[in-house]
C-alpha cells in the first residue's frame, strides 16, 4: 500500500491527464471496464503504461479474475496508434483482458487492413479485438454501464474520482501511522510509573490529531456508502451498478477496519489521558484553593478595612469609588479563579472516588465561605459608596438650586409688563418648590446613608479595631450638611416673601396702568361712536325725547369711564411711591385721558343741543299740524326753528385745540337734514291750506253782506267795531303764547 501511495502522489499530474480510467461500469460478465480515450495529440506509451499499472493495482485479486473489458476510443486518433495501444495491452495485462473494443471513427480506416491485421494476430494476443462504432457499442455493453461519451447513462467525474482516491490514500497513511503511535503510548503506560513531569505530557501527544483523522475517515466512509447506494439505485438489467469508489476499488472494508481499530486505540488513549489529568488536577486545585483563601483573608481584607471614608464632596466620593473599583477589580480576578475552581471541583466530585470526594468537599466549603464573606463586604462597601455619591450629588444640586434662587432674588426686578412679572413670580415659586423637593430628597438620602453605615456587617475572620471614630465623623458630616442646607433654604424663603410682595405690587401697578390705558381706549371708542353713529335727530318729538334720554345715559357711561381712569392713575402714583420707581405709561396717559374727555365733552354738548333743537322743532311742528286754527306767527316760528336746526347740522364741532370734526358722514348728515326738511314741507302745506280756507270764508261773508247789505246798512258800524275788538283779543293771545314759548326755550337752554 505504501508503494501505491507514493505512486499516487508522484503520478498526480499524470493521472490528471486522463489517459485511461476505470469508469465504474461492468460488462455482462461483471468484469471491469477500462477506458482508454485516445486524443488527436501524440500519446506517450510510457505515460499510458504507467497509468495502466496504477489503475490495475487498485482492484482486488477477485475482481481481476473476472477479467477486463477494454474500450479503446480511437475516434480522434490514427490507426497505427490504436494498433500500438492494443499490442501494448498484451504486455501490460495479457491475462486480465477478456475483450478489447476499438471504437472506430465515422470516417474509418482501410477495412481490409485493419480486419486482416487483428484477425491474423488473434491467437498471439490472447484476447478478442473487435472494431465497433460508438452507437453499436451497446451490443456488447449495457448502456447504463457506458459513459455519456459512448451514448451511455453512467455518470463519471474523473477529477472527483482522483480527489477521493487521494483522500483515501491520505487517510490510510495517517490512520496507520496514528495506530502505531497510539499502540506504543497505551502499551508503555502499563509498564511505567506515574510521571508528573512535562516530558510525560509531551510523550502523550501523537503526530496526528486523532479527532481529525477519525472525522476524515467517517466522511470518507459516508461518501463511499452513499456512492455505492446511489450506484445500486441506477443499475440496469445487466447487473448491479458499480462506481470507482466502490469497495472493490477503495476497499471499504479496509476503511471500516481502520476506523474500528483507531476508535479502540483512541478510547484507550483518552482514558489514559483522563487518569493522568485527574491525578495532576487534584494537586493543582488544592494549591489554587489555598492561594485564593490566603489572598482574600490577607491582602484583600486589609484593602477593605482601610476604606471607611465616604468623602466630603462629589469629587471625593468619585475618587473613593474609583479606589473601590480597583479593589473590586483585584477581587474579581480571584473570584474568577474561585468560579473556575468550583466548576473543576464539581466535575471531579461527580466522577471521583470516596477519598477524593471528602477532600474536595472540604476544599469547596472552605473556598465558598471565604469568597462569600469577602463578596458581602465588597457589596456592603459598594452600597455605602453609592449612597454617599447620591447624597453628595443631591447636596451639590441643592446648593446650585439655592445659588440660582439667591441670584434671582438679588437681581433687580425690571420687567416690561405685568405678564413678565407673573412669569417671574411663577418661576420664583417653582424654584422654591424645587428647592423644597431637593431638601426633602437630601434628608432621605442622608438617612439612608447613615442607616447603611450603622448596619455594616462586621469582620468575622479576625478581631479588628472598630472604626467607630471614623464612622461617627461621617455621621456628623452628614448631619452638618443637612443643617447647613436647611439654614440656606430658610434665608431664601424669607427673601422670597419680600420679593413676592414687591412683585405683586408691581403686578398691581402694571394692571392699573393697563386698565388706565384701556379706559383711554374705551373713552376714545365712545368719542368715535358719538361722532360717527350719533347723527340722527328723530322723526318726531317722542323719538327725539328717547334719543335725548339715551344720549344722557351715554354721557354718564363716558363720565364713569373717565372717573375710573383718573382713579387708576392716582393708584399708580401711590404704587410708584411705594416701589420707589417711575411708571412707563402713566406720564402721558393722564394728558391723553383729559384731552379725549374734553373732546368728548364738546361733542356731547353739541349733540345734546342739536337734540334739544330737534325736540323743540318737532314739538312746534306737531302742534301746528294738529291744531285746526293756527296763526301765521306759529307757522313762522316752526319754519324759523327748522332752518336754525338745518344750519346747526352743517356746522362742525370745534375741539379745544382748534381742530374740527363733523358728526357722521355727509350722507348721514343729509339723511338727518332730509327729515327736518320733510317736516318743514308739511308745515308749508299747512300754511297753504290755512290761506285757502281764509279766502273761502271771506267770499262767503261778501255774499252774505250783499244779501243783507240793504237791510243791515244800519248795523255796519256796529259789526265793524265788534270785528276790531275780536282781532285785538287774538293778537293779545298770540303775544302771550309767544312769550310762553320764549320762556320755555330759555328754561331748556339753562
Amino acid at each position: 500500500m505504501s508503494k501505491v501511495n507514493a505512486e499516487a502522489t508522484t503520478m498526480l499530474p499524470l493521472l490528471k491527464k486522463k489517459l485511461a480510467f476505470l469508469s465504474g461500469g461492468k460488462d455482462r460478465r461483471s468484469g471491469l471496464i477500462l477506458t482508454i480515450p485516445l486524443s488527436s495529440d501524440q500519446t506517450s506509451m510510457e505515460e499510458l503504461s504507467a497509468t495502466l499499472d496504477y489503475l490495475l493495482s487498485i482492484p482486488s485479486v477477485k475482481c481481476k479474475a473476472r477479467g477486463f473489458t477494454v474500450i479503446v476510443d480511437g475516434r480522434k486518433s490514427q490507426w497505427n496508434i490504436v494498433k500500438t495501444v492494443v499490442l501494448m495491452l498484451q504486455n501490460v495485462i495479457p491475462a486480465e483482458v477478456s475483450l478489447v473494443c476499438v471504437v472506430k471513427p465515422d470516417e474509418f480506416w482501410d477495412k481490409k487492413v485493419t480486419h486482416f491485421c487483428f484477425w491474423k494476430e488473434k491467437d498471439r494476443l490472447g484476447f478478442e479485438v473487435i472494431l465497433v462504432s460508438a452507437n453499436k457499442l451497446t451490443r456488447y455493453i449495457e448502456p447504463c454501464q457506458l459513459t455519456d461519451d459512448f451514448g451511455g447513462s453512467l455518470d463519471y467525474d474523473h477529477n472527483d474520482w482522483l480527489n477521493k482516491r487521494l483522500v483515501f490514500e491520505k487517510f490510510t497513511r495517517e490512520s496507520t501511522s496514528l495506530l502505531d503511535e497510539l499502540s506504543i503510548i497505551n502499551d508503555s503506560d502499563k509498564s511505567s510509573t506515574v510521571d508528573k513531569d512535562k516530558s510525560a505530557d509531551l510523550a502523550l501527544l501523537p503526530s496526528f490529531d486523532p479527532e481529525t483523522v477519525l472525522q476524515t475517515g467517517h466522511e470518507l466512509l459516508s461518501e463511499l456508502q452513499q456512492r455505492r447506494f446511489n450506484g445500486t439505485e441506477g443499475g440496469g438489467q445487466g447487473g448491479p451498478a458499480w462506481c470507482p469508489m466502490d469497495e472493490e476499488l477503495l476497499a471499504q472494508p479496509q476503511v471500516m477496519k481502520l476506523l474500528d481499530s483507531l476508535r479502540e486505540q483512541y478510547t484507550r488513549y483518552q482514558e489514559l489521558c483522563r487518569q493522568r489529568n485527574k491525578r495532576t488536577q487534584l494537586d493543582e486545585i488544592h494549591a489554587k484553593v489555598m492561594q485564593v483563601v490566603t489572598w482574600l483573608q490577607g491582602p484583600g481584607s486589609e484593602l477593605l478595612k482601610t476604606q471607611q471614608a465616604i468623602g466630603d464632596s462629589m469629587r471625593a466620593a468619585q475618587t473613593l469609588q474609583q479606589k473601590h473599583e480597583e479593589i473590586e477589580s483585584q477581587h474579581s480576578e480571584w473570584f474568577a479563579v474561585y468560579v473556575e475552581l468550583n466548576q473543576q471541583i464539581a466535575a471531579l466530585l461527580s466522577a471521583g472516588e470516596e477519598e477524593e470526594v471528602v477532600e474536595l468537599k472540604a476544599l469547596q466549603q472552605q473556598l465558598s465561605d471565604v469568597c462569600y464573606q469577602q463578596a458581602a463586604q465588597l457589596e456592603c462597601r459598594q452600597n455605602i459608596l453609592q449612597a454617599a455619591q447620591g447624597f453628595h450629588t443631591t447636596t451639590q444640586e441643592l446648593s446650585q438650586l439655592l445659588d440660582g434662587l439667591l441670584g434671582m432674588l438679588c437681581a433687580d426686578v425690571a420687567p416690561a409688563d405685568g405678564a413678565s412679572i407673573q412669569q417671574n413670580l411663577k418661576l420664583l415659586e417653582e424654584k422654591l418648590q424645587t428647592v423644597e423637593a431637593g431638601l426633602t430628597s437630601l434628608r432621605q438620602k442622608g438617612a439612608q446613608l447613615m442607616e447603611q453605615m450603622c448596619t455594616q456587617a462586621p469582620w468575622p475572620l479576625e478581631e479588628t479595631e472598630s472604626p467607630a471614630g471614623e464612622q461617627q465623623d461621617n455621621v456628623q458630616h452628614i448631619q452638618g450638611v443637612m443643617e447647613e442646607m436647611q439654614l440656606r433654604k430658610q434665608r431664601c424663603e424669607d427673601m422670597v416673601d419680600v420679593r413676592r410682595l414687591k412683585m405683586l405690587q408691581m403686578v398691581q401697578l402694571f394692571k392699573c396702568e393697563e386698565d388706565a390705558l384701556q379706559s383711554v381706549e374705551w373713552l376714545g371708542e365712545l368719542l368715535d361712536a358719538l361722532l360717527k353713529t350719533h347723527v340722527r335727530l328723530g322723526d318726531e318729538s317722542q323719538e327725539t325725547t328717547t334719543m335725548l334720554d339715551k344720549h344722557r345715559k351715554f354721557v354718564d357711561v363716558a363720565q364713569s369711564t373717565y372717573d375710573y381712569g383718573r382713579q387708576l392713575l392716582q393708584a399708580t402714583v401711590v404704587l410708584c411711591q411705594s416701589l420707589r420707581c417711575t411708571t412707563r405709561s402713566s406720564g402721558d396717559t393722564l394728558p391723553r385721558l383729559n384731552r379725549i374727555w374734553k373732546q368728548f365733552s364738546v361733542c356731547a354738548e353739541e349733540r345734546q343741543q342739536r337734540l334739544e333743537l330737534a325736540l323743540n322743532f318737532h314739538t312746534a311742528a306737531e302742534r301746528v299740524l294738529q291744531q285746526e286754527c293756527v296763526d301765521s306767527e306759529s307757522l313762522d316760528e316752526v319754519d324759523s326753528s327748522g332752518k336754525t336746526l338745518l344750519d346747526r347740522l352743517t356746522m362742525p364741532v370745534i375741539f379745544p385745540d382748534g381742530t374740527e370734526q363733523y358728526f357722521g358722514s355727509p350722507s348721514d348728515t343729509a339723511a338727518a337734514a332730509e327729515c327736518v326738511r320733510e317736516r318743514l314741507l308739511l308745515v308749508e302745506e299747512r300754511r297753504l291750506q290755512l290761506q285757502e280756507l281764509g279766502l273761502h270764508n271771506e267770499e262767503e261773508e261778501d255774499e252774505e253782506e250783499e244779501h243783507v247789505l240793504n237791510g243791515q246798512e244800519a248795523r255796519l258800524d256796529v259789526i265793524g267795531e265788534e270785528l276790531s275788538e275780536k282781532e285785538d283779543e287774538e293778537e293779545e293771545e298770540e303775544a302771550a303764547g309767544q312769550q310762553d314759548e320764549d320762556l320755555e326755550r330759555a328754561t331748556q337752554d339753562c
